[in-house]
Parts: C-alpha cells; sequence; structure tokens
C-alpha cells in the first residue's frame, strides 16, 4: 500500500516564505492538536517565490526536524523540494532522518526546479531542461538504490550512473518505512509524468496552481495512464489537490467548494494551504472553514 489512507487525507501547507520561526512554530503546535489534519506540509525555496530576487525563507528540511515534535503521529512531506538544491545523496541522508524522526511517516516530495532567480542568486546551475531531467532522473535512482535493502549495510549498492556514480554505497542506519520514505513528484508534462509511473507513489498539485480541478483532473487521467502502461495500479497512487485558505471568510468558503471539487475528480489528498506569516489563527479558522467540513462530508 503507498497510499496514506484507504480513503481521504487532508493536510496543512505552511509555506516558510515571510515568516519567523516563533510564528511557525506556534501554528505547529496548534497543528498538532487538529485531528483534522493528516499531513503537515512545507515548500522549498532559497528566497520568497513570488519576488525575482530576495525575501525570507526558511529551509525546509531542517525545519521540518525542527517542527515534527509538535505534530506526533502525523505525517510530514515537501511539496516540493528543488532538485537542484542538494546532491542526491545528502538528500538520501536527510530523508533517511525525517523518516526516523516520524516513525516512518515522511513523505520526500521532489520537482527538477525551475526558479531562475535563486539560483542565480546563490550560484547554483539551472541546467536546460533535457539536462534538469536527466539529473532528476538521475537522483530518483540514487534514491531508490540507498533506500534498497541492500543500501541498508556493507558492501552497498553500485549504480553506473552518468551524474552520480556508487560504489559501495550504504545509507546506514537505515530509514524505518521498508523501501525508504514514500516518494511524491512534482512532474506535469511528459516526461515528469513518466518518471512519477515509474518512480513516485503519489504526485502533488503544483503549488502555483491552487483551485484548478479541471488542471487535476487532465494531469491525474494521463498519470493514471502512465501507471497502467507501466504494469502498476493506478488506485494504488496518491493524487493530492491543493486549495488555499485566505484571510477572509468568503475566500475559505470557495476552498471548501474548490476541496470537495477535488475530491469528486478523483483527489485521495487535499492539502489546504494558509500564509504562514498569520500564524496559528489562519490554521485554525482553515480547519473550523476548510478541513473540518470536508471530513464530515467525506470521511
Amino acid at each position: 500500500m503507498t497510499r496514506l489512507a484507504p480513503g481521504l487525507t487532508i493536510g496543512f501547507k505552511t509555506s516558510p516564505q515571510g515568516v519567523d520561526l516563533a510564528t511557525i512554530e506556534a501554528t505547529w503546535q496548534l497543528a498538532g492538536s487538529l485531528p483534522c489534519f493528516d499531513v503537515g506540509w512545507v515548500n522549498d525555496h532559497l528566497t520568497d517565490s513570488a519576488l525575482e530576487r530576495g525575501g525570507s525563507s526558511l529551509e525546509p528540511m531542517t525545519l521540518l526536524a525542527v517542527l515534527a515534535r509538535h505534530v506526533p503521529g502525523k505525517w510530514l512531506g515537501t511539496a516540493v523540494l528543488s532538485n537542484t538544491f542538494r546532491h542526491p545523496a545528502m538528500l538520501a541522508k536527510e530523508a533517511t532522518v525525517l523518516d526516523n524522526v516520524t516513525g516512518g511517516r515522511f513523505i520526500l516530495g521532489l520537482g527538477a526546479g525551475w526558479h531562475p532567480g535563486e539560483h542565480e542568486a546563490f550560484g547554483i546551475p539551472l541546467p536546460p531542461p533535457a539536462e534538469r531531467f536527466d539529473r532528476y532522473e538521475s537522483t530518483l535512482r540514487v534514491l531508490r538504490a540507498l533506500f534498497s535493502d541492500a543500501g541498508r549495510r556493507p558492501p552497498g549498492v553500485d549504480l553506473d550512473d552518468p551524474f552520480v556514480p556508487l560504489r559501495g554505497a550504504t545509507n546506514e542506519p537505515g530509514t524505518i518505512r521498508p523501501d525508504g520514505p514514500m516518494i511524491w513528484l512534482g512532474g506535469q508534462k511528459r516526461r515528469g509524468i513518466e518518471l512519477a509511473a515509474r518512480f513516485a507513489d503519489g504526485w502533488p498539485m503544483p503549488g502555483n496552481m491552487p483551485g484548478d480541478v479541471a488542471y487535476f483532473s487532465a494531469r491525474r487521467d494521463e498519470i493514471r495512464r502512465a501507471l497502467e502502461a507501466a504494469g502498476r495500479d493506478p488506485d494504488d497512487f496518491s493524487f493530492a489537490g491543493q486549495v488555499v485558505a485566505r484571510p477572509a471568510a468568503a475566500d475559505r468558503r470557495a476552498a471548501l467548494a474548490e476541496a470537495e471539487a477535488f475530491v469528486r475528480a478523483g483527489a485521495d489528498h487535499v492539502i489546504v494551504g494558509i500564509a504562514a506569516a498569520h500564524g496559528p489563527a489562519a490554521l485554525e479558522a482553515a480547519a473550523r472553514d476548510v478541513a473540518e467540513p470536508l471530513r464530515e462530508r467525506f470521511g
């Protein structure tokens, strides 16, 4: 079983841009007491992704290690990490720590990378799309190798990869979850969908397209066809819609309607985003006006 649960699960997302650590910690402390949420999500940027350059942003992997203690028993996830920011072996080690911290409830969401400004500002290469996806596939191969049973102990694993060759590599200590954390991939087009069908356990709706049910439905159909072509069961794969619970009550009512439409369109997970800087009050309102009614209607 590679879905989080047989029925609907609901997550909250506090993208850590423009927020201080104390505020986001207070929000996650509240989240730990809200049974309507199953997963806590963050995104991955070095700066504020709404700007071409600059702006504050907390690094997500270390942030989740800090926040995990506030939400015992819940899943933690990244939606999604930029593959360009981390060496694949280091990413595997970081994900293994979070897998252990959460008792095997970490979702490694990964994308190919996209924001030009933050790459240029920090001197991080952003290759052309073809090479970027070659490196993306390389990372997935490395992750699966290091998360494998053979990767848990000597003599380790070998991998003939053009970017990250492995020679007797081990990931010790290993993950709690067999075969490593769940991997959710954020691909949107032909190659991204093909990689999701080969390597992923789930697919999250793009964070910059919340509420777009038609787009979600079209991509879901494509991924399900790709899963069938790969000999996999499309029903054992997670599809997540995303909505944003803004401060106005009318906007939260609209978010609930969008969330319901996502579920009717085949989403088994819904991510409810809030502006992290708005703190616990925003999460409480999102729970009351979006997550709890959604849970009551769909179980």
